[in-house]
């Protein structure tokens, strides 16, 4: 494994131009580069397709940004936004859900020593005959929005226990230079095995392989963070998130 961390930390700069200042409106420059096929367009806002989730953006909060996003919605729909300042929802929506979260960032990756496989536990690629298992997962864990299109945006990867999927990590938001490491959750009854550890170095080997820099979101209370700095990340910058339900 020292060779590893060794080889990580002398890789070459990235050869991809690097602009670490999209990252301050990650959602919707995402939608705007490297996503923009999967993207929903009205005026200035942007939105994945429903399929692969909520997520939403916009370059502000005013009244033009959120009429925008009332027609990407539609009739009761679910938007989630990430704002550098707190929601201020108009008239016709409601606030679902907030709260602060942290962006993370890993110029530096350490990758640990590989966890111990237990009671035969395997980690593999996870491909569509997988989608089932990963949308039970996410929806038991609730690691942020995950949809049955979700495994488009990039690898992911799992930790089966016989049949049964009890840890998964992948890609998801990317810009140039830089994409998003997501979807990392771990199975109630499989916690406390370094499963999401070695799923996240798996991924970021993925991500750091093709040049790029792994970077993440998590709530910013999330015992996890404390895992993700053993990694290498460090803190960027927050936001708030922002779920918001069009009411008609």
């Amino acid at each position: 494994m020292h060779s590893h961390e060794s080889a990580a930390e002398v890789l070459p700069q990235p050869a991809k131009s690097t602009d670490e200042t999209l990252l301050d409106d990650p959602i919707w420059n995402t939608l705007r580069t490297e996503h923009q096929a999967y993207a929903q367009i009205e005026g200035e806002a942007r939105r994945y397709e429903p399929a692969i989730g909520p997520l939403s953006g916009t370059p502000d909060q005013s009244q033009d940004s959120y009429d925008a996003l009332r027609r990407l919605a539609g009739p009761g729909g679910i938007l989630a936004l990430f704002f550098p300042d707190p929601p201020e929802p108009p008239a016709g929506w409601s606030l679902f859900r907030g709260g602060v979260l942290t962006q993370m960032i890993c110029r530096n990756p350490k990758f640990p020593e590989s966890a111990k496989m237990q009671n035969g536990a395997v980690l593999r690629r996870l491909g569509a005959a997988d989608v089932t298992a990963m949308v039970e997962l996410a929806t038991l864990t609730e690691p942020g929005p995950f949809r049955e299109r979700t495994i488009e945006l990039g690898n992911f990867y799992g930790i089966f226990e016989g049949d049964r999927l009890q840890a998964m990590a992948g890609q998801r938001m990317r810009v140039p230079g830089l994409v998003e490491v997501s979807a990392v959750c771990t199975h109630p009854d499989a916690r406390g095995r370094g499963y999401a550890g070695a799923l996240m170095s798996r991924v970021m080997r993925d991500i750091v392989d093709e040049g790029s820099t792994p970077f993440l979101h998590a709530f910013a209370d999330n015992p996890a963070v404390s895992l993700y700095g053993k990694l290498g990340f460090v803190q960027r910058r927050t936001f708030q998130l922002a779920v918001i339900k069009r009411e008609d």
